[in-house]
């Protein structure tokens, strides 16, 4: 490796800007990476736009794939030039009072990759090693990067609902979550309903693997899942309060409505469809390192993949701004110089 790599670097809130970078030594308990391909993805904006407090410059990007190429003193498990992922969680300290707990979601000393420290919008990054994920042997690095934070995502709120082999799960949303949420419940034996807005989305909810498509325009998405019997989760992708209302009285009797899908937009829930039923509403962040194992692996094992564009490193700007106006069908991957991928 030479001396310097290309990084692509938030400089102010939504001003890009590629640079030269030195190469530095990882710490103890870090990791050196050179980075194949690294996924765009709407969390980013907590960086571009300045949503966080940011320590200028920052490279932003949390879906990065790559091989190690340095490991820093006391790392053990890992070994140079393994394949491994990096997420939006960077690690958890494995001392607070959630680490104990066996919480490593909610570690209190967690940091957010490309939000605390430099993500993978370049062509090499630093990480610590209890926050990486291993990428299955044939799976393409830019096919594995948009599953380390959508496809972990979904498939851990899938995974950890009440719902059953055989239960209705409807998905909200055909969008970056929602494509590859549908094909995680029909892959985990689920009767599986799209929800989308407007009759073109019916045939790739079908390709996808859903059994069912309510168009949300054409009718009430709470009658037609009840005229199926009722949700026993609904997952919700779109962000919108009004949209997770909308769909909430289609829940059957102890059902749940599970939101990924983060907005400022108030959720107004009345009390009588939240007692009656006994309905529930929860919210889902993501998964610890080893749910992302599990979420490629099941992945790998199953077929699920993400549909993506990929675009050079080079291009970040662009491919982010794609991403931010709904151009995107359904995820925008960056690829490095490091990597075939």
């Amino acid at each position: 490796m030479g001396s310097t790599y290309l990084a692509v670097e938030v400089s102010a809130p939504n001003v890009f800007r590629v640079v030269e970078r030195t190469v530095s030594e990882p710490a103890a308990g870090e990791v050196r990476i050179r980075v194949e391909a690294c996924g765009v993805c709407h969390s980013d904006s907590g960086t571009v736009e300045g949503l966080f407090p940011i320590n200028w410059p920052r490279v932003p990007g949390h879906e990065a794939v790559g091989r190690i190429d340095a490991l820093g003193s006391g790392v053990q498990g890992w070994t140079v030039g393994q394949r491994v992922g990096v997420g939006f969680l960077g690690g958890p300290c494995g001392y607070c009072e959630f680490c104990r707990d066996g919480d490593l979601v909610n570690c209190r000393n967690q940091e957010y990759t490309g939000i605390h420290h430099d993500g993978g919008y370049a062509e090499v990054m630093i990480a610590k090693a209890s926050g990486l994920m291993s990428i299955p042997d044939g799976m393409e690095s830019a096919d594995a990067a948009p599953l380390l934070c959508a496809g972990i995502t979904t498939f851990n709120a899938l995974r950890n609902s009440p719902a059953k082999a055989g239960d209705l799960v409807a998905v909200l949303g055909i969008g970056g979550l929602g494509h590859l949420g549908v094909q995680y419940a029909r892959r985990m034996g689920f009767e599986v309903v799209a929800i989308g807005r407007g009759s073109e989305s019916t045939e790739l909810a079908k390709k996808l693997g859903a059994h069912h498509y309510i168009d949300s325009a054409a009718s009430d998405p709470a009658a037609a899942l009840q005229a199926l019997g009722g949700a026993k989760v609904i997952l919700i992708t779109a962000s919108g309060g009004t949209t997770i209302a909308t769909s909430f009285k289609g829940l059957r009797p102890g059902g749940v409505s599970i939101d990924v899908g983060v907005g400022p937009e108030p959720i107004e829930i009345s009390s009588m469809d939240l007692i009656f039923g006994e309905r529930k509403l929860a919210g889902s962040l993501t998964g610890n390192a080893a749910t992302g194992d599990a979420t490629l692996r099941f992945s790998a094992l199953s077929g699920v993949s993400a549909m993506i564009e990929t675009v050079p490193l080079e291009q970040a700007a662009a491919a982010y701004a794609k991403m931010m106006a709904g151009k995107a069908r359904f995820r925008m991957v960056l690829v490095m110089k490091n990597g075939k991928s």
